[in-house]
């Protein structure tokens, strides 16, 4: 009898090696008693992990962690989860909001759809944030590309009422799937009108390499998507 092999989950991001600085090493052993949320906990228990009650704002893959700690530090009435797997992005983060102090933020790094699945309950999302995310532009990677209807479906669940998806990309054919997927996605509706893209709101900081790209003549499309039902 054959043995039977679990099948692998297609991931729509790969661990990169990247070295974690001094600085970030310490963020850690500083900070992350603060910052750091355990998927092993199970549900997210907000009014333990917030001083202050607000809208709840969560993002995935936030990179570095620039423009979260940005919107952490100017939107004050929100809390903030952010959701990173690397390392040195995570340290970032949070030695920069242990410095500055915040207290409406927090950070789990980890798998983006086990914290999903485990950690936050249904209908207690005001904005979902995903900016930037791998476009796997390779026709043989789409599949690792992390907005299909599925992933919209479980981030619909997650949202109130109202709640917003707010995504962001630099690469045209992904923002055009993009697009494709939410606009076939019942019980939202695009604030900027039907196959519209949205301004950049001003809540969503220009990155550095958002600037960089703006130089060499690069596009950004926003999409912003309202839960209706």
């Amino acid at each position: 009898m054959k043995p039977e092999f679990k099948k692998k989950a297609i991931r729509s991001y790969v661990i990169r090696g990247g070295r974690i600085t001094v600085g970030q090493k310490n963020a850690f052993d500083n900070y992350w008693k603060e910052y750091g949320l355990s998927l092993f906990d199970g549900a997210l228990d907000l009014e333990q992990a917030f001083p202050q009650s607000g809208p709840l704002v969560l993002e995935i893959g936030f990179g570095m962690g620039d423009s979260l700690f940005t919107m952490a530090e100017n939107e004050t009435d929100k809390n903030f989860v952010g959701i990173e797997v690397h390392p040195p992005g995570v340290g970032c983060l949070i030695n920069n909001a242990g410095k500055a102090g915040l207290t409406n933020l927090k950070v789990y790094m980890a798998d983006a759809i086990d914290v999903l699945d485990d950690c936050i309950a249904d209908e207690s999302l005001d904005r979902f944030q995903l900016y930037f995310p791998d476009p796997w532009h390779k026709k043989k990677h789409h599949k690792r590309r992390i907005v299909q209807p599925a992933f919209v479906e479980k981030i619909k669940t997650k949202l109130k009422p109202g709640g917003v998806i707010h995504m962001a990309t630099d690469w045209e054919a992904y923002a055009d799937h993009m697009m494709e997927v939410l606009s076939a996605t019942d019980g939202i509706k695009n604030l900027a009108g039907d196959f519209l893209f949205s301004p950049r709101p001003e809540h969503r900081p220009i990155t550095k390499f958002e600037k960089r790209g703006e130089r060499l003549g690069h596009g950004v499309w926003d999409l912003m998507f309202e839960k209706t039902a």
